[in-house]
C-alpha cells in the first residue's frame, strides 16, 4: 500500500486541467486522467490526492455505442456523478491535448448518453513553451442532453432557503427544481451583491438536500439584459461545499430561462472562492424542450504524478 493508500507499484499520471476558465485565467482544476484499475473507493481518493474538486476517468475501451466514442466516469470524494459539465470541458481539452490538434471533435459516452463534443484552440498560452500541449488553451463545447424541470414544493423551499440562510428581500421569483442526471434547487436573486453576501450553513445545507435528494443548491443573479449572470454552486453532499464552475447546473439554467425568451446566457462563478470562471449556454427549440449546448474556455497546466509503492 502505498502512502496515498492506493494499492500500486506504479506512477499514475493526473493531468490537471483549468476548465470554464475567465479571460484566460481561473477555472476549476479538474483532474482529468485515463482509465486505470481502480475500485470506486480509490477513484474517490484521486481528486482529494490531486487537490481537485473532481476527477474525470477517460476511456475508449469501456464506449459500447460506438468505436468512436469516449467513455467518461466522474468522480468527487464522496462517490461517482452520473453527469459533470466542467469536468466534461476538462476531458475535452485534455483529449485535445493528446490529439494535437486545433479542432478537435468526438463523441463522448457518459450517463448512458452518446453525444459530441468539440474544442477549438484559440491561441492563447500561459508561457509554457511552443510544442507541448501544457498550457494551450481551447474553447470546448458539448451537448449536456435533456433538462428536467418543475417546480418546486414549500417544503424543499423552505429547507434550502434557510440553510442557505436567504432573506426575503433578497429572493427573487422563479425557483426552479431540475435535473440533467440529478435534481438541484436553481434559486435567483435579486442582485450580485446579494450572491456574494451568502454565508449558507454547509450542515444544514447537506442534511436539508440528502433529506430531500437533491444534488445541491445552483443560487444565481437575475440575468442582465445581455444574459450575463452570476452563480454560485453549493453541493455539500457530493463532498463539494461550493463548487468554482458548474456547468450542468448553468445548463438548467438556460433551459429554464429558455422559457422566458432568454437564448444565451454567460453565468461568472468561482470569484467568493477566489478563482473566477465563467460558463456560456445557447438554448434553440427543439421537439421535446430546448437544446442546450455548453461552453467553456479550458487549459491543461501541468502533470502531476501519484506515486504508489
Amino acid at each position: 500500500m502505498s502512502a496515498h493508500g492506493l494499492p500500486f507499484a506504479q506512477v499514475l499520471p493526473v493531468a490537471i486541467v483549468d476548465a470554464c476558465l475567465r479571460n484566460g485565467g481561473g477555472g476549476s482544476p479538474t483532474a482529468v486522467l485515463d482509465e486505470t484499475p481502480l475500485s470506486d473507493e480509490q477513484r474517490r481518493r484521486v481528486p482529494v490526492l490531486a487537490g481537485t474538486s473532481h476527477a474525470v476517468f477517460v476511456s475508449r475501451s469501456g464506449a459500447q455505442h460506438s468505436d468512436a466514442a469516449v467513455s467518461l466516469r466522474f468522480f468527487t470524494s464522496e462517490g461517482e456523478l452520473p453527469a459533470c459539465g466542467h469536468g466534461t470541458v476538462a476531458a475535452l481539452a485534455f483529449l485535445a491535448a493528446r490529439a494535437g490538434v486545433e479542432e478537435y471533435r468526438t463523441l463522448l459516452h457518459a450517463s448512458g448518453r452518446v453525444f459530441e463534443g468539440w474544442s477549438l484552440r484559440d491561441g492563447t498560452r500561459d508561457g509554457t513553451p511552443e510544442g507541448t500541449p501544457e498550457g494551450a488553451s481551447v474553447n470546448a463545447a458539448f451537448e449536456p442532453g435533456p433538462v428536467d424541470l418543475r417546480e418546486p414544493t414549500e417544503t424543499e423551499c423552505g429547507a434550502v432557503l434557510a440553510a442557505l440562510c436567504i432573506t426575503r428581500d433578497t429572493l427573487a421569483p422563479g425557483a426552479a427544481v431540475a435535473s440533467v442526471g440529478r435534481p438541484r434547487l436553481l434559486v435567483p436573486l435579486t442582485t450580485r451583491s446579494a450572491l456574494a453576501a451568502l454565508t449558507p450553513d454547509s450542515g444544514a445545507l447537506r442534511a436539508a438536500c440528502d433529506r430531500l435528494g437533491l444534488l445541491g443548491c445552483y443560487v444565481y443573479s437575475v440575468p442582465e439584459p445581455t444574459g450575463r449572470a452570476a452563480a454560485r454552486m453549493f453541493a455539500p453532499s457530493i463532498g463539494v461545499p461550493e463548487d468554482i464552475a458548474n456547468a450542468n447546473s448553468t445548463a438548467c439554467l438556460a433551459a429554464h430561462l429558455a422559457g422566458r425568451g432568454i437564448t444565451r446566457i454567460a453565468v461568472d462563478m468561482g470569484d467568493s472562492v477566489g478563482s473566477p470562471a465563467t460558463i456560456t449556454a445557447t438554448a434553440q427549440p427543439g421537439p421535446a424542450g430546448p437544446v442546450i449546448h455548453l461552453g467553456g474556455a479550458a487549459r491543461l497546466t501541468r502533470v502531476v504524478r501519484l506515486n504508489h509503492q
